[in-house]
């Protein structure tokens, strides 16, 4: 694994509102030390970005896909290329 610093832009599909999964993807980026930022999406989605050192932000990918427990997530999908982003990790009001 790579320490290199990688940043993703991240689209969340499925069972992801209502389950706890906004507060749940920031509990785990603060533990793993990243920045960045989830909100949720009036369609029902939720995005995020992640950044950090890259193998720090392919193991929160791949946490993604589990979340809280009721939530089922179906896709994940890779948007845009984002900027790097520092400092904390917030949760930010629906759009």
């Amino acid at each position: 694994m790579t320490k290199d610093p990688l940043t993703v832009h991240l689209l969340i599909q499925g069972r992801v509102q209502g389950v706890g999964y906004r507060a749940w993807c920031a509990d785990e980026a603060v533990a793993r030390g990243l920045s960045g930022w989830v909100r949720n999406l009036k369609n029902g989605d939720v995005e995020t970005v992640l950044s950090g050192p890259s193998d720090t932000v392919v193991e929160m990918m791949d946490a993604l896909w589990v979340g809280p427990s009721f939530a089922r997530v179906s896709t994940i999908k890779d948007l845009e290329p984002a900027e790097p982003v520092s400092g904390s990790f917030d949760v930010r009001g629906t759009v």
